[in-house]
């Protein structure tokens, strides 16, 4: 289970809608985002299989499926739902479309294209948290994990979520040359609001929504391919250009930066192919393993994706662990009422763990989150076969029976309704073997239930023999 046996959080979904992700630079105007939109939405126009499509740009679409978060609102990014006319058809326009992107048809963005995912949303399957106080020192260490990622053949577009800085202008000025004109840093902060951006001035029904109406003013341009020239008013009504008031000067800033926890961090993010975000991540955890050695003080590499949700997902099942544990040996302890005779049941719990790698290595099923639920509700169905075994036992000793008799003819007796049970258990999973939901816990507890069963009928008599030392005839 710990080595060949591939890993996995949540399968993937077999609903038909397609996803594409568009990411232009930070900063860049929802005009040149709509022109990617319109070329990419051309080009779903002339595919076959494309029952509809809806664009949002500027942000992310509505939350209509439990595994798909809303991103925030952003003029460089658009989201594309394209819902395909059948599974087949949802596979070929994905590959058609990873093909133009291979091809560098929208060389202007990065385009990622995939398919809706069961289970918690993970916005990335592979991630790492760079964490740290000083966001130039998060940058070159997260670079050098980007550095690695890329090295992975199973690692496609490793990249850093906020790393391009946003050209901005910046006016500095004389606070008490400014006064003597007659104008102060609100002033002037408001009438260059108006006169780039906008300020809002009304609002207007459209629909069910609220829209802002924005009054911008314009700039009076000296000549063509030059910036105009901004005019502010100062309180008696003068016209004061802006150069009379400082220099402008271009300057580079974030254009976002997230925090976990209140800890300022820089995700590197990949997706996979032809692997298990879970072992593409721990192969990763395993090379970082100098970069870790390396760190000032004060930083650090958290993992993240797939295997953080998984291992989240996990801690809350552990939670419920030590109840259910607790009240399994009390039902086991008022069955059996011997301490040599609960252990014996308890250790007849992990057999069915090799019949389920067995069959999740043949049939080449991943073990994510519910196999692991059929592989807890494994252990119960064992330790059933075990309790019949066992009181049979007990009730041919009060008939008189010698203990080795007793176990032998215990073992004869419930053999065939124990093996008929466990044959339509196991028969009864294979209709869920073809669902890409419930296939892998399907097949853990098919084999768990066969192999498991069949290594009971030998080991429980011997392990009894054993633990109440039977003499053989």
């Amino acid at each position: 289970m710990a080595g060949p046996v591939e890993k996995q959080f949540f399968p993937g979904s077999d609903r038909p809608e397609i996803l594409i992700d568009v990411n232009l630079a930070p900063g860049t105007s929802v005009t040149t985002t709509d022109t990617t939109v319109k070329r990419l939405e051309e080009l779903l126009d002339s595919m076959g299989g494309v029952e509809n499509y809806a664009s949002y740009v500027g942000g992310g679409a509505p939350r209509f499926f439990i595994s798909v978060n809303p991103e925030h609102p952003d003029s460089s990014f658009a989201k594309i739902i394209v819902t395909a006319t059948g599974p087949v058809e949802r596979d070929r326009i994905i590959a058609a479309l990873d093909q133009h992107v291979a091809n560098g048809t929208f060389a202007e963005a990065r385009i990622r294209i995939r398919r809706l995912l069961f289970g918690p949303p993970v916005d990335w399957p592979v991630s790492f948290r760079v964490v740290g106080q000083d966001p130039a020192t998060l940058r070159k260490v997260a670079h050098q994990v980007r550095e690695v990622m890329s090295h992975n053949p199973h690692v496609v577009n490793p990249h850093l979520e906020w790393d391009q800085r946003v050209p901005t202008l910046k006016l500095e000025i004389d606070e008490q040359r400014l006064r003597l004109m007659g104008l102060t840093p609100l002033s002037v902060a408001q009438q260059m609001q108006y006169r780039t951006d906008g300020v809002p001035i009304a609002e207007v029904r459209q629909d069910i929504r609220t829209v802002d109406v924005y009054v911008r003013g314009q700039g009076a341009k000296r000549a063509q391919n030059e910036p105009p020239i901004y005019e502010l008013r100062n309180e008696q009504g003068q016209k004061i250009p802006l150069s009379h008031l400082g220099e402008v000067k271009l300057a580079y800033e974030d254009a976002m930066i997230r925090r976990h926890n209140r800890e300022l961090f820089l995700a590197v993010r990949g997706e996979v192919k032809n692997a298990q975000p879970q072992d593409v991540t721990k192969a990763l955890w395993a090379d970082l393993e100098s970069i870790h050695a390396a760190l000032p003080d004060g930083y650090r590499i958290d993992i993240a994706g797939s295997l953080e949700r998984s291992q989240e997902a996990e801690d809350s099942i552990n939670q419920v662990f030590p109840l259910m544990i607790a009240l399994m040996v009390t039902c086991v302890v008022l069955q059996m009422r011997s301490f040599p005779g609960v252990v014996i049941v308890l250790l007849t719990a992990p057999l069915g763990v090799i019949g389920s790698v067995v069959a999740l290595l043949i049939f080449k099923q991943p073990f994510g989150f519910v196999a692991l639920l059929g592989l807890i509700g494994l252990a119960g169905i064992l330790m059933r076969n075990t309790l019949i075994l066992t009181q049979q036992v007990s009730d041919n000793l009060e008939d008189g029976m010698l203990p080795s008799d007793a176990v032998v003819e215990a073992a004869v007796r419930r053999a065939r309704p124990v093996v008929l049970t466990a044959l339509a258990a196991a028969l009864a999973f294979i209709p869920l073997t073809t669902d890409i939901f419930w296939g892998p816990m399907a097949y853990v507890l098919i084999g768990g239930v066969i192999v498991g069963t069949a290594i009971t009928l030998f080991f429980v008599p011997a392990l009894y023999a054993l633990a109440f030392r039977l003499e053989s005839r």
